[in-house]
């Protein structure tokens, strides 16, 4: 893996796992804005927990070697959560300052996974057929 590629995984990476570690703590906790906030977006209060054990649990498993599927799966989870998040957003019609978070965090899910080590994918076997 070039250096430059090594680079840019480590910064996206260290940047997506602050994100959701924080966000999932704040969901976590169910703090006041973000209760306020998920309830006026139409989603039920109970959801928030959920959500940020995901998120913590997820971070965990980007960011410890090893289980290259897990890492998949976290990658997806983080990549779905952040989809649904902006397009709630979008829906809403909030500001663009509301827009930007999940938007940024969906950017760095990517970019994270794009450029992740060959040690950190999954090896997927050719099959030969005769």
């Amino acid at each position: 893996m070039k250096k430059r590629n090594k680079i840019i995984y480590w910064i996206a990476t260290i940047w997506l796992a602050l994100g959701m570690i924080s966000t999932g703590i704040v969901q976590l906790l169910k703090m006041k804005e973000e209760t306020g906030f998920i309830i006026k977006m139409g989603y039920p209060e109970y959801l928030l927990p959920f959500l940020g054990v995901c998120k913590i649990l997820g971070v965990v498993a980007v960011l410890i070697p090893r289980f290259p599927l897990l890492k998949e799966w976290a990658y997806a989870g983080f990549f779905f959560m952040m989809s649904g998040a902006l397009y709630s957003h979008i829906a809403m019609g909030d500001p663009i300052n509301e827009i930007f978070p999940p938007l940024l965090l969906l950017i760095l899910t990517v970019v994270s996974w794009y450029f992740r080590p060959a040690d950190r994918k999954i090896i997927v076997a050719s099959l030969s057929v005769n």
